[in-house]
């Protein structure tokens, strides 16, 4: 538990790389059209909070706390989830870019990631069960024992999933970006 705790408190237009950003907990807070790239959010703790328009690309993310959080229209490039504190470990996004970053191993079953993109992401065995993954884009993204069962990818795209490495039981697929099963095959499709 930090010293410093903030409830329902907005942050907008700040860069945070100028004014540094507090370490603390916070709870029920706005970041709107923030930038907090780079920035070392190590400890901290973010409890249903909602991020829109920000940019956390490249932050450290050492036991970062993400509880019930959502992001809106965020860069969140390079970042290593996998760090982050898994204890209540939740969020939702949309319209946001998750490129480069790393989700090994984290669960994130159940959860509503629209229309975002994950180019270059490391997503093996990340538990997406059940999860709405729909538009997203995942061109060249790593999957690799990862647990999308029951989970929906229609119209989601540019995915290349073996069936044989990854657990799709029940996973809702759309035409034609459903031949992305089929990759390593290299057959080819009319």
């Amino acid at each position: 538990m930090n010293e410093q705790f903030f409830t329902h408190e907005q942050f907008s237009n700040i860069n945070f790389n100028q004014n540094q950003l507090s370490k603390a907990d916070y709870e029920g807070c706005i970041f709107s059209s923030c930038n907090l790239s780079n920035c070392d959010l190590s400890n901290f703790r973010f409890t249903e909070c909602e991020f829109i328009e920000c940019d956390l690309s490249n932050c450290k993310l050492v036991k970062t706390a993400f509880q019930d959080c959502h992001f809106s229209g965020c860069k969140l490039i390079g970042l290593n989830f996998d760090l982050c504190e898994s204890f209540g470990f939740s969020f939702s996004a949309e319209n946001s870019v998750f490129d480069h970053s790393i989700l090994h191993n984290v669960n994130l079953s159940k959860t509503r990631i629209l229309n975002s993109k994950f180019k270059n992401a490391d997503l093996s065995a990340c538990d997406f069960s059940q999860s709405d993954l729909t538009g997203s884009d995942f061109q060249e993204a790593i999957f690799d024992q990862t647990n999308l069962e029951k989970a929906n990818l229609k119209s989601a795209r540019n995915y290349l999933i073996d069936p044989e490495n990854n657990k799709i039981t029940g996973a809702q697929f759309s035409l034609p970006e459903v031949t992305g099963l089929l990759h390593k095959y290299k057959l080819k499709i009319d």
